[in-house]
C-alpha cells in the first residue's frame, strides 16, 4: 500500500438496490473504499492514483465497470470536479462524480486480488 493509505476494501456502491454481490451486482459499481491519513496523502493524491490505475477516457461498457468518483462532503465534491475539469482539457473524461451511497464489501476472493493472483 502507498504511504498514507490506512486500509482499502473492494466493494460495491452507487446503486439503489441493496446487497449487491459479484454474481448479482444489480445497479451498483465495483469500487474501492479507501481510508487514508490526510496528513500524509490528500484526497487529490487519491484521485491521481486512481487515474493511473485505469483509463478515464474510455466509456464504460457496463455500469458495473464505470469510472466514478464518490465523495462524502462538499469539499471532496469540489476537489473531484476541479480534478476532472483539469483532466478534460482537450479530451472527454468518462468519469462520474457522485455522493457516496451505501458501501457493500465484496466477497473475500476480491480483497487483495492482485497479491492473491501473484501467489498462483
Amino acid at each position: 500500500m502507498k504511504p498514507g493509505v490506512v486500509s482499502c476494501l473492494v466493494g460495491y456502491s452507487g446503486g439503489m438496490k441493496s446487497g449487491p454481490t459479484y454474481a448479482n451486482i444489480k445497479d451498483s459499481t465495483e469500487c474501492l473504499l479507501i481510508e487514508y491519513n490526510p496528513e500524509v496523502m490528500s484526497y487529490r493524491d487519491i484521485l491521481s492514483e486512481m487515474m493511473k490505475q485505469h483509463s478515464p477516457y474510455r466509456p464504460a461498457f457496463k455500469r458495473q465497470y464505470r469510472s466514478v468518483i464518490f465523495y462524502k462532503n462538499d469539499e471532496e465534491r469540489k476537489v473531484a470536479n476541479n480534478f476532472i475539469d483539469h483532466m478534460s482539457k482537450g479530451r472527454k473524461v468518462h468519469t462520474d462524480i457522485e455522493p457516496i451511497t451505501a458501501f457493500y464489501r465484496a466477497e473475500e476472493y476480491h480483497q487483495d486480488y492482485i497479491a492473491k493472483r501473484s501467489l498462483r
